[in-house]
């Protein structure tokens, strides 16, 4: 029988964070971020220093810092990403086409895995962009005409955007190659739950734990969804004061082509704003922060699988190769 979940009795909050990979973890540290793939000849380690901007930094300003923070996770995320699917097992492997062996021999190594990674983070970030923002606005900006309120008319772009949301993760955890890299997610949630509650971090202690956790990049992403509406519903409404002869283009391409580029120049301060509200949220712990992770804690149940016993050995091997020098330095 499958082992109940208790609630988390959680004695601290980390920031220790990480993504499941292929055949493993990444886990990221306040000092050092760390890539464990499990092998066909056991548990392979790689730790790298974390780069941490000096607090009087413009990176660590607040608002400016969650963009800066956003795109170095995607960076950090997809080259982890690469190196895991370079250490995976041979059978997980995929033989490299004419294209890539072309690049690699023309570029060199070295610098054919760095337009590897750069082409991917740009990849996947203007699939992120298209799907769930560019194409909730297209399809929104059709009821212009018959929905005169920007904040109605952002609300339905919000509805849109939750649904194509939900609809993709929901797909993605029913393709059967994707249950594995899920459960990994889930190892890396519950090895988390089971560090911040103080237990020592043996198997048996981690698989008690639950696999959900409040402080993952899925309530990020939601968190996102919610803050663009109240954002684009200020701003576009702004923007009509300021330049009036707009609202007389309301229903033409035109207006609906300026409205998205405004919309989409705006995502980077969406990006800043949520990533501040989940700083706080993640140091706090009551009624509202709860509502505020409920949503995100809900959609893991899709995006989270119960991992087995050599998961979790994963698991645990990502935290203890990033826990800091010095007990506490990780607290949230």
């Amino acid at each position: 029988m499958p082992n109940k979940e208790p609630q988390c009795c959680e004695k601290f909050k980390t920031m220790i964070g990480g993504q499941a990979l292929i055949e493993g973890i990444m886990m990221r540290g306040p000092e050092k971020d760390a890539v464990v793939i499990r092998t066909k000849d056991g548990l392979t380690v790689e730790t790298t220093p974390r780069k941490v901007n000096p607090p009087k930094s413009l990176k660590s300003k607040p608002f400016i810092r969650g963009i800066f923070n956003f795109f170095d996770a995607q960076v950090v995320g997809v080259k982890a990403l690469l190196r895991s699917a370079d250490l995976a097992p041979e059978e997980m492997q995929e033989e490299p086409s004419k294209l890539d062996a072309w690049l690699e021999k023309k570029l060199g190594n070295e610098k054919f895995q760095q337009a590897v990674l750069w082409i991917a983070v740009a990849l996947g970030l203007c699939l992120s962009v298209g799907l769930f923002f560019l194409l909730p606005m297209v399809i929104s900006s059709f009821f212009d005409k018959w929905i005169p309120n920007n904040l109605v008319l952002n609300l339905v772009e919000g509805v849109i955007r939750m649904v194509i949301f939900f609809l993709y993760m929901i797909a993605i955890s029913r393709m059967g190659e994707m249950r594995r890299l899920f459960s990994y997610h889930g190892a890396e949630h519950k090895t988390i739950r089971c560090y911040e509650a103080g237990l020592p971090l043996t198997v048996d202690n981690v698989r008690m734990q639950t696999r959900l956790h409040p402080r993952c990049g899925t309530s990020f992403l939601l968190v996102v969804m919610v803050i663009s509406i109240l954002v684009f519903s200020i701003a576009s409404s702004a923007l009509l004061a300021v330049f009036p002869g707009l609202e007389a283009m309301r229903g033409s391409f035109g207006y609906r082509l300026v409205m998205i580029l405004f919309k989409l120049l705006l995502l980077p301060l969406v990006v800043g704003i949520t990533y501040e509200i989940n700083r706080w949220a993640g140091g706090h712990d009551n009624g509202f922060t709860r509502i505020l992770t409920a949503p995100g804690m809900w959609m893991q149940n899709f995006t989270t699988n119960e991992p087995d016993d050599s998961m979790i050995e994963v698991g645990i091997a990502a935290v203890q190769a990033v826990l800091p020098e010095v007990e506490g330095a990780d607290r949230w």
